[in-house]
């Protein structure tokens, strides 16, 4: 890890430089930034030592020919190998939000009743991603199917580098299956979109104006209790000069429901005004795609073959139901990796 110790120590002796606190945004930026490369640079020592360690018991058991050491071997391999994989992709993530909380949103596109069951199944994919890999997730918002499944849904996703590793999730996700929702038993193509944004601390600042905001409120649709579908305490914000909507309906009142639209409101605003600095507005919607054919990011084919294949890494599965159970570290991994890799061509 010579190239971090390097840049921990440049970091370093810019904290030490006179007038390092005059500007109080990038002091914060550079504690951070070094308080990260600290965290990594102590576990790779800890998975280090616990590697050095492993190798002294398999040379010891060799040795002394004691086979009885092997069930110990193999379950510290196995839990060295789940640290280390982690370790690594964490090594990817090196943007200024990757370590924040996330909220993620899946709408249903073309496919009608069939897409909507598609929302549903990659809720249940992400859910059990997150429970797999030590995130809490927390169901914000969401809008029950027209006959089955759901026309959209809104999840807070909480734990270190949440959004980091989602990030990779943005964009459409297309279904190809025998539909259970079609007598004849025809094949069907159907889609839905994952977008995802940072859950931003209270220390970066941006202004909304209160009487930029339309507020309304409506009865919950879901679960939940009398109190939730008999009164009106779920809130839907526009922030009218850019038309962006949020809605959120879970919260128990509706002034908890309004501050919970409020954080997606900012995370919103706050990543549009990155992307603003970076391209102009017309770039920006330009990016924009159809939920549909031709803009999947990736397939997961159920028939005539099972294959779920990312199209932008070229990443292949074809246990289907692994994936779906939510094992798509592979494709997160993957996709961090190009993107490192093409930031290093440039």
């Amino acid at each position: 890890m010579p190239a971090l110790e390097k840049e921990l120590a440049e970091l370093d002796q810019k904290a030490q430089e006179p007038g390092f606190w005059d500007d109080m945004d990038n002091s914060q930026r550079i504690l951070q930034k070094s308080k990260s490369i600290r965290e990594k640079l102590n576990d790779y020592t800890l998975l280090e030592n616990d590697c050095q360690d492993l190798m002294t018991l398999v040379e010891l058991g060799l040795e002394e020919k004691d086979e009885s050491i092997f069930d110990e071997v193999q379950e510290s391999y196995d839990d060295l190998s789940k640290r280390y994989e982690k370790f690594r992709l964490r090594t990817l993530l090196n943007g200024e939000y990757d370590k924040n909380n996330a909220i993620f949103t899946l709408h249903a596109g073309a496919g009608g009743t069939e897409a909507m069951d598609w929302v549903q199944m990659l809720f249940r994919m992400y859910s059990r991603w997150a429970e797999d890999n030590g995130f809490k997730t927390r169901v914000l918002d969401f809008l029950e199917g027209d006959e089955a499944g759901i026309k959209s849904i809104t999840v807070e996703v909480t734990g270190e580098y949440a959004y980091g590793f989602l990030k990779s999730e943005k964009g459409v996700h297309r279904l190809v299956r025998i539909s259970p929702f079609d007598a004849s038993g025809r094949r069907h193509t159907s889609f839905a979109s994952m977008d995802v944004i940072p859950v931003m601390d209270e220390s970066v600042e941006i202004d909304i104006n209160p009487d930029d905001i339309k507020m309304d409120v409506y009865r919950a649709s879901g679960a939940g209790g009398q109190h939730v579908n008999k009164t009106s305490s779920a809130v839907r914000l526009t922030h009218i000069p850019t038309g962006i909507v949020v809605s959120c309906q879970n919260e128990r009142s509706q002034h908890q429901n309004r501050e919970t639209a409020m954080k997606i409101l900012y995370a919103k605003l706050l990543e549009l005004k990155e992307r603003e600095r970076q391209q102009k507005i017309s770039e920006l919607k330009g990016e924009q795609m159809d939920i549909a054919w031709g803009s999947q990011i990736r397939s997961y084919v159920f028939c005539p073959y099972t294959l779920v294949k990312d199209h932008r890494t070229g990443y292949e599965q074809g246990n289907i139901d692994k994936v779906m159970d939510g094992d798509i570290n592979e494709f997160i991994s993957t996709y961090l990796s190009l993107q490192v890799k093409n930031a290093n061509k440039r």
